[in-house]
């Protein structure tokens, strides 16, 4: 498989900007026995440090701003989190996130619902968009940003219920780290991360990269999995920096869509019972290869104003084959039998995205402004392939005898989708007053889609939507440590903004989500720690779903999320770290015409008044650490899932679970070992749904351990 040469063009150096905050300063100044804080090799940047509070965030503003000063909730997942946790996947890292919601993503993608709303397209780098369908990688993530509620004012379309951001490792630091992680179900990882930063030369450069290979819990499932990420960083002078960045991933594992449904439940069957091809290792396996590459540019005239210039440009190939239960009537639970299917699925999508920026400090009339002047275009080319769909069986529903299954071709490409994007956005954070602050903004988007199909007749359908996106927000800040806000937000979903035009979507407007919200965030412990509190009510209209089998839309209508989320995070006194977060979603559709036929024995269920699929009303999660003395550290956590619903007709339940995970680990000198058992009580549940259909829904994982190496050079 020949190698890419790849790239992530990026936003500003994130390292560099927390050394000059205020908020990060306050942060890393207290010292306590057995620290967590990093030992700093500083030239010209520094690390992010080992906290679970990060003071400011980029993605929900485009610019460096104290999180205290967003009229927006923004969770910030740090690195210490992700490192404590031993999360390698997003899906690890999002069940932290409240109001986030865990969905199968066919088996092929990282894929959530935030607040209620699906986000399938919602996934971003370095505030680009990175709307391909594969399994993300952490090797080269500093931490991960969930901006919730709309975000179409700064990112243009998607973003119901919010979208995430993952910020990459930069150069600007020395570091040489290497780790091997070995598990259960065979295992074996190993990651490195070199950095050199050579400050009288005004060079420095950055590599990080990770091997995997895994067996799984899922019978017939496996992992091979590479990825690397080389970065280079040019100071052009004493203003000007100049960013370029690659990556290139390649992913291969089985495409599992689970189980399936009988009684209204998941079929109680073990957690490596696989409804697919007995020869699945050849015939329901996908393969994702990811290529990327870009720069950023940063040019600071002075100290009001600055100039930033970055582009990033990706390809992906993704060859998609998958046996599975049949998603309409593929169980028929009087003879206990399951029908399967097998079908191939072919994408390759290229393309492109520009930003320029430019950012400027002013004062007028005695308020001090920060206004960003925004400007993207982006060019994606989407094309995809679908073989019809082969029955295989019936096998037993409760033990099923797998088909030996024939192989089909996805042929050549049957939709070519072009999708154009011309944007412009202006917003401008203001401080009032002293205790007054506010943040506006307006983007403008052209979005021109085109779909033609070169099988059969041939047709070609095209579109183009012009979209206003708003958001105004108001803080209330009686003290340093309180910050009080209200805020309006809107965003728009256009039709083809996860799959190609059709005959049947090709008049219709975009869907469009309003967001409005109340909240409060306190520091507490000198901004070491911190709480979050925010209400808010989000309603989307006109919502499409897709039938994963035949890729026909169906409408869904009308829906409304009212809920609560309220988050403490930080790090306490006596080496104690915690992350916490709770969230109660009242998610419903509240208008549809349509009707659920995707249960195995229920025709025709109305959709209207049904809760949000994959949507726990209730979730919770809690993870606390401690330093122990002596190089010592340990750490244990609780995650809470209420009930969910499988399909759109609600009759299907994904039963409430609660799981407790628990980290122990020692450090002595540059060597770090830790040890993670997930799943202590080795507890049975249903991590994910399709969202859609009743009969592909992903068992959890039982107990398995993990143990990591890691030594710095």
């Amino acid at each position: 498989m020949a190698f890419k040469k790849t790239q992530l063009a990026l936003m500003i150096a994130l390292a560099i900007q927390q050394l000059s905050n205020p908020a990060f300063a306050q942060i890393a100044a207290p010292e306590q026995a057995d620290a967590t804080l990093p030992e700093v090799k500083v030239k010209s940047s520094r690390e992010l440090p080992r906290t679970y509070n990060a003071p400011t965030a980029t993605s929900a503003t485009k610019i460096e701003a104290p999180l205290r000063d967003i009229p927006q909730t923004v969770n910030v997942v740090p690195q210490q989190l992700l490192r404590d946790q031993g999360a390698h996947s997003l899906e690890a890292v999002l069940k932290s996130v409240p109001g986030v919601g865990l969905s199968n993503g066919d088996g092929q993608r990282d894929q959530v619902t935030i607040r209620g709303f699906s986000a399938i397209s919602d996934q971003f780098v370095d505030g680009f968009r990175d709307d391909a369908l594969y399994f993300r990688d952490l090797s080269n993530i500093e931490q991960v940003e969930v901006i919730k509620g709309p975000a179409s004012v700064l990112y243009g379309r998607g973003s119901s219920g919010g979208l995430i951001n993952r910020i990459t490792k930069k150069p600007g630091i020395d570091k040489s780290e290497i780790s091997a992680t070995v598990g259960s179900w065979n295992q074996r990882r190993g990651e490195f991360d070199l950095a050199r930063n050579y400050s009288d030369s005004g060079v420095a450069f950055r590599i990080t990269g990770a091997v995997e290979r895994a067996d799984s819990y899922r019978d017939q499932q496996f992992l091979d999995s590479e990825v690397i990420s080389p970065s280079l960083l040019f100071k052009l002078g004493s203003n000007t920096n100049l960013l370029l960045q690659a990556e290139h991933l390649s992913d291969r594992r089985i495409t599992d869509f689970g189980i399936p449904s009988y009684q209204g439940k998941p079929v109680d069957v073990p957690a490596s019972t696989y409804y697919g091809a007995a020869n699945a290792r050849d015939v329901d396996y996908v393969q994702s290869d990811v290529t990327s590459y870009g720069f950023t540019f940063d040019h600071r005239f002075n100290e009001h104003l600055s100039l930033r210039n970055a582009f990033r440009y990706y390809d992906y190939t993704s060859d998609r084959n998958n046996t599975l239960v049949k998603t309409a009537g593929g169980v028929n639970e009087a003879a206990q039998t399951a029908m399967l299917n097998h079908s191939s699925f072919r994408r390759e999508d290229d393309g492109y995205f520009n930003q320029t920026e430019l950012t400027q400090k002013l004062e007028i009339a005695g308020m001090e402004h920060q206004i960003l002047y925004g400007m993207e275009l982006g060019k994606q080319d989407k094309g995809q392939a679908l073989t019809p769909a082969v029955d295989y069986g019936p096998v037993n529903l409760f033990r099923p005898v797998l088909p030996v299954v024939a192989r089909t071709f996805a042929g050549p490409t049957s939709t070519l989708s072009a999708m154009k994007t011309s944007s412009v956005y202006l917003q401008d954070m203001v401080t009032l007053s002293k205790q007054w602050k506010a943040l506006a903004g307006v983007r403008y988007d052209r979005f021109e889609q085109k779909t033609r199909t070169t099988t059969g007749a041939g047709s070609k359908l095209e579109r183009t939507d012009r979209e206003w996106s708003p958001r105004v927000g108001l803080v209330y800040q009686p003290t340093t440590s309180q910050s009080y806000y209200a805020s309006f937000s809107k965003s728009f979903q256009p039709s083809a903004e996860n799959f190609p035009l059709a005959a049947n979507n090709e008049d219709i407007a975009p869907e469009e989500t309003t967001n409005k919200e109340i909240g409060a965030k306190f520091d507490f412990f000198g901004g070491l720690a911190s709480a979050t509190a925010s209400l808010f009510q989000l309603e989307r209209t006109n919502i499409k779903q897709t039938d994963p089998a035949t890729r026909q839309l169906i409408p869904v209508g009308t829906q409304r999320t009212n809920g609560l989320e309220l988050t403490f995070t930080g790090d306490l006194s006596n080496g104690w770290q915690l992350w916490s977060g709770y969230s109660y979603l009242d998610a419903k559709v509240t208008s549809s015409p349509a009707v659920d036929n995707f249960d195995n024995t229920v025709r025709n269920v109305p959709v209207q008044g049904k809760r949000a699929t994959l949507t726990p009303k209730h979730s919770a999660n809690l993870w606390i650490t401690k330093a122990l003395g002596n190089g010592a550290r340990a750490g244990a956590g609780v995650n809470y899932v209420d009930d969910r619903f499988a399909n759109l007709g609600n009759t299907v339940t994904l039963p409430a679970y609660t799981t407790v995970d628990a980290m122990v680990g020692y450090k002595i000198a540059s060597l770090d070992l830790q040890l993670n058992i997930n799943n202590l009580f080795d507890r049975k549940y249903i991590v994910s749904g399709h969202g859609t259909v009743t009969n592909l829904n992903t068992p959890g994982a039982p107990r398995n351990v993990q143990l990591t190496a890691r030594y710095s050079f």
